[in-house]
């Protein structure tokens, strides 16, 4: 593989850092801004919301632009909105925030994928990519607890500027290193759009939109369940974080191997561990042994079956463009739906628990949503 290749992937660890980030540090950003937690937990919504509206948008705007100028672009504006966060005197500025690298990371993560598969061989293009969204996995065992031990430490403001200055420094060296691509590959809009008439994709689209909503339900608030209902120590928040996401890096590593030939049962099988580990918690939160058990087993299923659910798209309308970033687009809308769910939740007065009962239902709206599917061949 090119350097440059894992380069890309650091761009996509800023950016994927950048987003969870606030998971990790809910209380001393609703202490910061005078507002409740489920008002922080919004933050998180406005973030994947602008990736949803900025998504396929701003990947179609950026066709015909080279991607390297493109990726460098869209950097800069990231940039602008992560130091926003990182000055940000009140809430809505630290919305604004929130809203601006949302747009600039959906796009940029288009054009990244789409850049490593333009710099090595079609044999090679799997390999690239999945290195390149390595960068995603490893955010959540590195850069969500580094993060958040860096705001315990020295406040939420120098934990956003650390990103911010890891943004400009990513950015520099893609000037520096990436070559320029002048030769673009045109995009047969008719064609990708046609693909959109079949309803077994928009099945699968629906599958993972309710996969990530019933996982982002919990983990955004994961913080507060751990330290106001369990009774961890703040200082624990950074390993118990880090160890899900050690969890979803090795739950990705085992069904990135299987989901070709198992696609069905993989998300079958995932869905119900997920919804049983998700109730678990919501039984025996109050207990420490359980709650350890529950994250591993929720980070060993929900984020971490991606592959299959990429596997899934592809298989019901091959691979394209626009295919997968709508896909994208309704995962992302998951994680809108999930951890606004779970604000309401808290803020209508059911506590801190009922986020990870309103995970458990979605989750079970996904497993409805695959029983059509289930007496199926694989994949189908």
């Amino acid at each position: 593989m090119p350097v440059v290749i894992y380069l890309l992937a650091l761009a996509i660890f800023c950016m994927t850092t950048s987003e969870f980030m606030v998971a990790g540090m809910m209380n001393e950003l609703a202490l910061a801004f005078q507002v409740s937690v489920s008002s922080i937990g919004y933050l998180i919504t406005a973030y994947a919301g602008a990736m949803v509206i900025g998504g396929p948008i701003l990947t179609a705007a950026l066709l015909r632009i080279p991607s390297k100028q493109a990726l460098l672009v869209l950097m800069f504006v990231f940039l602008i909105g992560q130091s926003l966060g990182a000055i940000a005197w009140n809430y809505d500025i630290m919305m604004i925030s929130r809203i601006i690298t949302g747009i600039a990371s959906a796009s940029a993560f288009g054009v990244a994928i789409s850049f490593s598969a333009a710099l090595v061989h079609a044999d090679s293009r799997g390999k690239a990519t999945s290195i390149v969204l390595a960068g995603l996995m490893i955010a959540t065992v590195l850069g969500l607890p580094v993060t958040t031990v860096i705001s315990q430490y020295f406040g939420w403001r120098i934990s956003f500027g650390v990103v911010a200055v890891l943004v400009l420094v990513s950015g520099m060296m893609i000037q520096w290193l990436l070559p320029s691509l002048t030769n673009k590959e045109q995009v047969n809009w008719r064609d990708e759009l046609m693909r959109f008439k079949n309803i077994h994709l928009w099945a699968a689209y629906v599958t993972s939109m309710f996969i990530i909503g019933g996982t982002f339900a919990a983990f955004s608030y994961f913080t507060p369940i751990f330290t106001n209902v369990t009774g961890f120590s703040n200082a624990s928040v950074p390993y118990l974080l880090a160890l899900y996401g050690s969890a979803t890096v090795v739950g990705n590593i085992v069904i990135g191997k299987f989901a070709d030939k198992f696609t069905m049962s993989i998300l079958t099988g995932g869905l119900m561990i997920l919804i049983a580990a998700l109730s678990l918690f919501a039984f025996g939160a109050e207990n420490k042994y359980i709650v350890i058990i529950s994250t591993i087993f929720i980070g060993l299923t929900g984020v971490a079956m991606n592959p299959a659910m990429v596997t899934r798209v592809m298989k019901a309308a091959s691979n394209g463009t626009m295919i997968n970033t709508v896909h994208s687009s309704f995962i992302t809308l998951g994680i809108v739906i999930g951890s606004s769910l779970g604000g309401l939740g808290i803020s209508k007065g059911y506590g801190f628990v009922s986020p990870l009962w309103i995970g458990a239902c979605l989750a079970i709206l996904g497993l409805i949503s695959l029983l059509p599917y289930v007496s199926k061949n694989e994949g189908d």
